[in-house]
C-alpha cells in the first residue's frame, strides 16, 4: 500500500469527523437561539444570550472538529496537498446524512443528485491526482516560500481577500454575501493547510533522519507552527461565526468549495505538484473538480434572500436591515398568524439581533 493511500484514508476519516463536528457546532448555535427566544420573549427582549460554550452540542462539536483536523494534519505528511484538499469534498456526502439526522433537514432529489456529482468527481480526483509523497528538507521548504511565483500567488490572494471583503461589507446580492464571506475565509484559512503540510513534512523527516526529533528545534519549524495556529484559528473563528449567521446547508458547501479551491491552488504553486501531470491527467483532474463544484452548486438552496444589511434569511418571509428595530419586529410577529411560520420568523429576528448585539 502506497503512502498516498494511507494519507488519503486518514484524510477521509478526518474529513468525516470535521463535518460531524461542524454540524454539531451549528446545532449548538440553533439551540442557543431557541433558548434565547423561549426564555426571553415577552419578558425581557434586551437580555443577553448565554455564551455558546454553555451548550453541550457545541462543545462536542469542537472536540470532533479538533480530532478531525489532527487526523488531516497527519495525512498531509503522506500525500500531495492537491489530492488531499480535493478529497475534502467527501464532507458533502456525510454532510447530507448529518444534516438529516442532527439538524432535521429534508433530503431532496436535488441533494442526492448533488451527492452523485461529488462522488464521481472524487473518483476522478483520486484516480488521476498526484500520487507522490516526497519528503522535503527544511532548506527546500524555505526556498519554496521565497519562490517568485509563490510570492506572486500570495499577492493575488491578498487582492482576492480585499475584493471579497469589500463585497461582503456592502451586503448586496442574493448569494454573493455568504459566498464572499466564504471566499475570504477560504483564501486565508486554506493557508493553514500549507503550513500544516510543512510541519507534517518536518515531523516525518525527523522520524526518518539520523538527527531524530532534534531537527524539529529550528526557527523554521516554530515559525510554521505560529503561522499554522494563526491561519487555523482564523479559519475556525470564521467558520463558527458563519454557522451562526447562515444556514449550514448553505454556508458549509460555500466554505468547502472556497477552502478546496485555494488549497489545491496553493499546493500546485508551492510544491509544484503540476509537474507530474500530463495532458490526460490534467484534463481528468479538471473534469473531477468541475464535477465536484457542480455538486456543490446544486447543494445551495434556492429560497434565500439577502437584505441590504447583509443578513441571509430563510423562505423570503422576512427581510431585516442591520438597523431594524427589534421590539417593533417582535410586536408585529405577535399578531395572529400561522404558528409555525411565526416561530420561524421569531427565530430569524433573534438570530439576526443576537449576532449584531451579543
Amino acid at each position: 500500500m502506497g503512502d498516498w493511500v494511507i494519507g488519503a484514508l486518514i484524510n477521509l476519516l478526518g474529513n468525516i469527523f470535521i463535518n460531524f463536528g461542524t454540524n454539531l457546532l451549528k446545532l449548538g448555535h440553533d439551540e442557543r437561539n431557541k433558548h434565547f427566544v423561549l426564555s426571553n420573549l415577552g419578558i425581557n427582549v434586551r437580555a443577553r444570550m448565554k455564551p455558546i460554550i454553555y451548550f453541550q452540542a457545541w462543545r462536542t462539536g469542537i472536540l470532533f472538529f479538533a480530532i478531525g483536523n489532527c487526523l488531516n494534519f497527519i495525512s498531509f505528511g503522506y500525500a500531495a496537498q492537491s489530492l488531499l484538499a480535493a478529497l475534502g469534498s467527501i464532507q458533502f456526502i456525510s454532510n447530507i446524512g448529518f444534516a438529516y439526522f442532527i439538524l432535521n433537514k429534508r433530503v431532496t432529489i436535488k441533494l442526492l443528485l448533488a451527492t452523485a456529482f461529488v462522488v464521481v468527481g472524487n473518483i476522478f480526483l483520486v484516480a488521476f491526482g498526484n500520487h507522490q509523497s516526497p519528503v522535503y528538507t527544511a532548506e527546500q521548504l524555505g526556498e519554496n516560500y521565497t519562490n517568485v511565483i509563490f510570492l506572486l500567488y500570495c499577492l493575488t490572494l491578498v487582492l482576492v481577500v480585499a475584493l471579497h471583503h469589500s463585497i461582503y461589507n456592502r451586503g448586496e446580492g442574493k448569494m454573493l454575501v455568504p459566498f464572499s464571506y466564504a471566499v475570504v475565509s477560504g483564501a486565508i484559512g486554506s493557508c493553514s493547510v500549507l503550513f500544516a503540510k510543512s510541519l507534517s513534512n518536518m515531523l516525518r523527516l525527523s522520524m526518518s533522519s539520523s538527527g531524530g526529533y532534534s531537527t524539529l528545534h529550528t526557527g523554521f519549524t516554530y515559525s510554521m507552527l505560529l503561522m499554522f495556529l494563526s491561519t487555523g484559528g482564523f479559519w475556525m473563528a470564521r467558520l463558527n461565526e458563519g454557522l451562526s449567521r447562515f444556514d449550514a446547508i448553505l454556508i458549509v458547501p460555500m466554505f468547502q468549495i472556497a477552502w478546496t479551491f485555494f488549497s489545491i491552488c496553493t499546493g500546485f504553486v508551492y510544491f509544484e505538484e503540476y509537474k507530474v501531470f500530463d495532458a490526460l491527467r490534467t484534463m481528468m483532474f479538471i473534469l473531477g473538480m468541475v464535477s465536484v463544484f457542480v455538486g456543490i452548486y446544486l447543494l445551495a438552496p434556492d429560497d434565500y434572500v439577502t437584505s441590504k444589511g447583509g443578513e441571509v434569511l430563510k423562505d423570503g418571509s422576512l427581510v431585516l436591515s442591520r438597523t431594524s428595530n427589534l421590539s417593533q419586529d417582535v410586536e408585529r410577529l405577535l399578531m395572529p398568524s400561522d404558528q409555525n411560520s411565526q416561530i420561524n420568523d421569531i427565530e430569524i429576528i433573534w438570530t439576526s439581533y443576537a449576532d449584531e448585539n451579543c
